[in-house]
């Protein structure tokens, strides 16, 4: 149990820091899709900005104790373990999400699909994280 809280604790930082990179890599890189934040559907004005900076740790410690349980049926080599742990977490939760959120919300494909994408680096990158903190 503590490699589970301490690897994803250790994913939580990195998906944290990968997080307010992503953030602002989405406003420099990508204007007219952040643009589509401003939105009233996305609510910039409440106290809850917490709650996002809290979720890379939500994920993190929800993806180590999956890691835990999941890893002894990933074979190959320390980046074919992280990218299939990652494409895996992708298929199973990610993708239903966002079909789901696309077919029921009003946002475009060009969001849903950079949302699929970062949770596809997020599966991946915390994979790479527990396969070295809890291989």
């Amino acid at each position: 149990m503590k490699k589970i809280i301490t690897s994803g604790l250790i994913a939580g930082v990195v998906l944290l820091v990968l997080s307010i990179l992503g953030l602002y890599a989405t406003i420099w890189f990508f204007p007219t899709l952040a643009a589509q934040y401003y939105d009233p559907a996305f609510d910039s004005q409440s106290g809850r900005y917490m709650i996002y900076y809290a979720h890379p740790f939500v994920i993190g410690l929800a993806l180590a104790w999956f890691w835990d349980r999941f890893k002894v049926v990933l074979k190959g080599s320390f980046l074919t373990r992280g990218i299939e742990f990652g494409l895996a977490y992708a298929l199973v939760a990610i993708f239903p999400v966002m079909w789901l959120t696309y077919s029921a919300l009003s946002v475009s494909l060009a969001m849903v699909g950079t949302w699929l994408a970062f949770g596809l680096l997020q599966g991946i990158i915390a994979g790479l994280v527990f396969e070295k903190t809890n291989p």
